[in-house]
């Protein structure tokens, strides 16, 4: 028998159909923001897609505008409280709630990328949870470096979360809003292969997404940018913003799928809630290696070199240093 017909060597990939949510949590109410993931997903199920992307601080909330009351050298009692109510949304990973964000990720089939606020003792954290399908909790990834007032209400996560992780739908790691301008951090994450490049944000500008595009090209990866669309109404009443119109425009949007010749595959999203769908063909990421992989034969490791730690940094480790002590006393 003669050789198979060329066409079916090359038999082309299934493709994967991935979801990014551009949408408002139920700010400072979990409980609430918890059943619109489960409607969320459950939209991206019926679509057909095998991965769903949600924004930036969904879970929990993003609270856009607000001070807390800080001044340079003073804190006030309202903007105090308005902390306590914050905290009091934020959740433990893994805890009661990641484990109902598993069980709506097991029901819909999917694997889900969840931007929430992670409680840890009293310090929160910016973190992007990746969740199979079967709804084991993969991994977490906190926010290496919050922007500008984001640290006075989020602490910085290590390089311990700096996983990519291996899925039924290919590599995932997930890169929160301006993490993505960190260039070691992106090189990070394409010397683990990342394959589906994961960017939950709230940032709304129209400069997002050349650096989506821009990313795509480096890393030749699929991106999957999830942006909040929130109103004044999607807060509480008593919110202290400037705006007292419910239907002021908070945080804008702007989510978009990238392919990995920075091909704009769906969005920018600007005009309010979505779900965006596009079909992925992962052969393309072969294709695309072609002429660029900056970790392989675009590399020049002879001049330059990324070290990562990847090591949990504790502020506190009972037991370590007295065992060596006692180890070197006898």
């Amino acid at each position: 028998m003669g050789a198979p017909p060329e066409e079916s060597i090359l038999a082309p990939v299934s493709p994967l159909r991935a979801a990014v949510v551009q949408a408002a949590p139920a700010a400072f109410d979990t409980e609430r923001t918890v059943e619109r993931v489960a409607e969320l997903a459950g939209r991206a199920a019926a679509s057909g897609a095998g991965i769903v992307v949600l924004p930036e601080a969904f879970v929990g909330g993003y609270p856009k505008g607000a001070d807390f009351g800080a001044r340079v050298g003073s804190r006030s009692p309202e903007g105090r409280e308005w902390f306590r109510r914050y905290m009091a949304g934020a959740i433990d990973v893994p805890g009661p709630v990641t484990g109902q964000l598993g069980a709506i990720a097991r029901s819909s089939g999917l694997v889900m990328v969840v931007g929430v606020i992670e409680r840890d003792r009293e310090t929160l954290y910016c973190t992007a949870l990746l969740l199979g399908p079967d709804g084991t909790l993969l991994g977490k990834h906190r926010k290496v470096m919050p922007t500008a007032m984001e640290r006075l209400i989020w602490g910085f996560g290590d390089g311990s979360t700096l996983r990519v992780v291996e899925t039924a739908v290919g590599r995932v790691g997930a890169v929160i809003c301006w993490e993505n301008y960190m260039p070691q951090l992106r090189l990070a994450m394409y010397g683990q292969g990342v394959q589906l490049y994961c960017a939950p944000t709230v940032d709304d500008r129209e400069t997002w997404l050349p650096t989506m595009r821009h990313i795509a090209l480096e890393g030749r990866c699929f991106v999957l940018s999830a942006c909040q669309f929130a109103r004044r109404s999607d807060y509480p009443t008593d919110y202290p913003v400037e705006t007292g119109d419910p239907d002021a425009v908070l945080i804008g949007g702007g989510s978009c799928i990238v392919d990995p010749m920075g091909r704009v595959l769906a969005g920018p999203a600007r005009d309010g809630e979505a779900v965006l769908v596009a079909d992925l063909d992962l052969a393309d990421l072969d294709r695309a290696a072609f002429d660029l992989d900056v970790v392989g034969h675009y590399g020049r490791p002879d001049i330059f070199r990324l070290e990562v730690d990847t090591s949990s940094r504790a502020t506190v480790v009972l037991g370590s240093a007295q065992s060596e002590e006692t180890e070197a006393d006898s």
